[in-house]
């Protein structure tokens, strides 16, 4: 049992420090309480919170394993290589197309309130 309770710290401590030092996922949460507020006030469907829900969950855990994949490629090599680089840019991408996706699911579930 106390290694299943560390793992959930570790893993909150994993959280808790892309969410302090990573700038992108602190936009991620902004764009969170917006549409939190947004779906409250507009009395969104069961529903539609489900799925802003899952989206949300995508966007944010693509973002944290594209920081895990930053920090990992960065610990291999601090000098460019052309792999590094395509593994940074496709996760990077990854988070990008999913933000992207969830911005016009977004507009789909709030333009018709």
């Amino acid at each position: 049992m106390r290694g299943l309770l560390a793992s959930f710290k570790y893993a909150i401590a994993g959280i808790w420090r892309a969410f302090k030092q990573e700038r992108n996922l602190k936009i991620h949460a902004l764009a969170i309480v917006v549409v939190v507020v947004l779906g409250l006030c507009l009395h969104i469907e069961r529903f539609e919170w489900l799925v802003l829900l899952l989206t949300i969950a995508l966007v944010v855990g693509l973002e944290l394993l594209n920081t895990a994949v930053e920090a990992l490629v960065d610990l291999v090599t601090e000098e460019y290589r052309h792999f590094a680089a395509i593994a940074k840019n496709v996760a990077a991408g990854a988070v990008l197309f999913c933000a992207f996706v969830a911005v016009i699911i977004g507009l789909v579930i709030f333009i018709p309130h």
